[in-house]
């Protein structure tokens, strides 16, 4: 064979191995980018206004940590609760247990949630709220997949998911609702002083239940600055209005725990805007809340007990779990800070309060001047 011919050879050999070569390295980098799989669950319903609150908080979170690209994934995954970006494939699951809440329908989404997240194979799961946080959590409690919680009412111990707040010991980890009853009252009272007496009005529901407890055990230790009347849990619309018809005059205002678990008699859910709008109309009693979309609905006041920051601290721990390796079993759960004082004005014009309102303007932080719930009905 001829020198130069040779040469050739060599040479295209040589060619022909470092592309292969250069093929090798570009698949070895497409495998170390592999895009993490996030499944989202919420225990409640995509209209309900804090779902909507807890998603506006995981998705600026994702899109401060590179989950998501940009506002146009947002709003994609906003809508059709699936969204892959350069760096991740995220979905979301709705258990719908505000409206589908007796123990047979709880059981059946319980079990269609279980089948997707098997079949989306996560590598993080988020649980929103009390029922996704319990079910959700212990069904996969002791797994590979790592879980952040946000929304727990109370502390999460209840749910035998973490060991203990120090030290989860687990798969479990995230964001709890410490709930600030006592503040609400406290800055009631700074604008309207003569509120002495109140009745809480809550449904037969896992977050209702556990605000009634909390309050019914602050005003068994004198740590709430007004007194009780009377605690009502029902899941009966028919009782939950007329116990607030009967209370009306005996009380100087009411505690509005959640209200989505009504039902009438034919055991039809209650739209919740629709129980806010019957109670605008029926009672003449201002309130307080434990978070901003009840004020949002047309209730008086709150201190807020934030959706947004739950929803964001939760993925910014999966975030330090995902990308910088943090092992849940010792990440401390924690509440979010104490949010601003916020009063609906729209109700206070309808409760003729709005004198009260620019007296104590200094101590309101903020305003909101719509009423979700009488704007949505005829």
């Amino acid at each position: 064979m001829k020198k130069q011919t040779y040469g050739i050879l060599v040479t295209l050999v040589c060619v022909l191995c470092l592309a292969g070569s250069l093929t090798f390295a570009a698949d070895s980098t497409t495998t170390k980018i592999e895009k993490k799989r996030i499944m989202i669950v919420s225990s409640y319903h995509k209209e309900y206004l804090w779902s909507q609150g807890t998603n506006d908080g995981v998705c600026a979170a994702f899109l401060e940590d590179g989950s998501l690209d940009n506002k146009e994934q947002v709003a994609e995954f906003t809508k059709n609760d699936f969204v892959e970006s350069s760096k991740a494939i995220v979905k979301k699951a709705w258990m719908d247990t505000k409206r589908r809440n007796s123990r047979a329908e709880i059981a059946e989404a319980l079990a269609r949630i279980v089948q997707q997240v098997d079949q989306f194979r996560p590598d993080l799961l988020l649980l929103g709220d009390d029922n996704a946080a319990n079910l959700l959590g212990n069904h996969y409690l002791d797994t590979k997949i790592p879980i952040v919680f946000w929304g727990i009412n109370g502390l999460p111990l209840k749910y035998g998911i973490i060991d203990s707040l120090k030290r989860p010991g687990h798969n479990v980890t995230g964001v709890y609702q410490k709930g600030y009853h006592i503040q609400c009252f406290e800055y009631l009272q700074k604008v309207l002083p003569g509120i002495k007496t109140t009745a809480v009005l809550s449904d037969d529901s896992p977050t209702g239940r556990a605000h009634a407890k909390r309050l019914e055990r602050y005003a068994a230790d004198g740590t709430l600055p007004v007194n009780i009347i009377e605690i009502i849990i029902t899941n009966s619309y028919e009782e939950w209005q007329a116990k607030a018809l009967e209370l009306q005059p005996k009380v100087d205002a009411f505690y509005i725990s959640t209200h989505n678990t009504l039902h009438d008699k034919q055991g039809n859910n209650i739209d919740y805007l629709e129980a806010a709008a019957w109670y605008f109309r029926n009672i003449d009693r201002p309130s307080t809340t434990p978070a901003r979309f009840f004020v949002e609905e047309g209730f008086f006041s709150t201190v807020e007990d934030s959706a947004f920051k739950q929803g964001y601290e939760a993925a910014k721990i999966g975030h330090k779990i995902l990308t910088l390796g943090a092992n849940p079993a010792e990440i401390v759960p924690y509440f979010p800070a104490q949010g601003p004082f916020i009063v609906n004005r729209k109700r206070a014009k309808m409760l003729g309060l709005e004198e009260q309102l620019k007296r104590h303007k200094d101590i309101i932080d903020e305003y909101i001047d719509t009423m979700a719930a009488l704007d949505k009905q005829p």
